[in-house]
């Protein structure tokens, strides 16, 4: 799978998370947007690790140290709030209960401002690489 294939991935599935907290709030809907976030977390470090390929640094072999690195590239400016993320991520793929998909849905919008920053940075940096990406709005 190449990069440009993987950032356009997470691209779509940012739009979508994006399109999912514009609805009424419903469990069906939580449970969906909750969904929608796994799969911009994990799209997000496999982006990730493409980037630091592609800019020819050591891979990360985990989100925790994908996103640890992106940190340090400035890809990330909130650290903090992503290792929340990983832990929540981490909660909701293996324990559901209504408190902590409400604590979770109540936080997506919080996330989804990161995967945004995060998402434009990789669209800056690879624009700048060889394979020259085009990001555009998934509707």
């Amino acid at each position: 799978m190449n990069g440009k294939y993987k950032l356009t991935n997470f691209a779509r599935a940012v739009n979508n998370l994006q399109n999912i907290l514009r609805e009424t709030a419903t469990p069906i809907v939580r449970d969906a947007a909750i969904k929608r976030y796994e799969l911009c977390y994990e799209l997000a470090w496999k982006a990730i690790q493409e980037a630091l390929r592609t800019e020819g640094l050591e891979v990360c072999k985990s989100p925790k140290n994908c996103f640890q690195q992106a940190f340090q590239q400035g890809w990330i400016e909130d650290e903090q709030t992503f290792a929340e993320m990983i832990a929540k991520r981490n909660l909701t793929t293996h324990t559901y209960n209504d408190h902590l998909a409400e604590e979770v849905y109540a936080n997506l919008k919080k996330y989804l401002v990161l995967f945004e920053f995060l998402l434009a940075q990789l669209q800056i940096g690879l624009e700048k690489s060889s394979f020259n990406v085009s990001l555009t709005k998934y509707e």
